[in-house]
């Protein structure tokens, strides 16, 4: 476990694009945190280590956003608004869990059972004592069950 504290957007956007330079075909994350803790920010710095240079916003109506220009395909899921798995099945998570890209999952404790074995949770969490910009970014490996 790693436990990185940033102190500006900026900051974890840099963390983020680290993770996307280091990121491997078929890993999954998934990103744990409140509304407006700095989900989307971490998320465009994958983007950007992973060599996209398109816009990157959260697909809360999609549920799935599809990145193919950088050096891995990056697979962008926000499940925050989905009914039930089959939505997912019904979009062909299991093409995207188990390729050659990169998933990174908004919300994933909402499909917690579909999860593959092995990803790494990203938790991101604010302590306004410490300032309003400061995140506590902490990077685990689980295994699912």
């Amino acid at each position: 476990m790693k436990v990185i504290d940033t102190y500006s957007a900026r900051e974890t956007f840099e963390l983020g694009r680290q993770i996307g330079q280091q990121a491997k075909a078929g890993e999954v994350y998934t990103l744990i945190g409140d509304l407006g803790v700095g989900k989307t920010v971490l998320t465009q710095g994958v983007a950007a280590g992973l060599g996209i240079e398109e816009p990157v916003n959260s697909p809360t109506f999609t549920i799935v956003q599809i990145y193919e220009e950088g050096r891995l395909p990056f697979y962008h899921f926000d499940v925050y608004r989905i009914g039930d798995v089959e939505e997912m099945e019904e979009i062909g998570y299991e093409d995207c869990f188990y390729g050659e890209g990169v998933c990174l999952i908004e919300w994933a404790e909402l499909i917690r059972e579909i999860l593959p074995p092995e990803y790494r949770q990203i938790t991101i969490e604010k302590d306004l004592e410490k300032g309003f910009d400061y995140r506590r970014i902490t990077i685990e490996d689980r295994q699912a069950g």
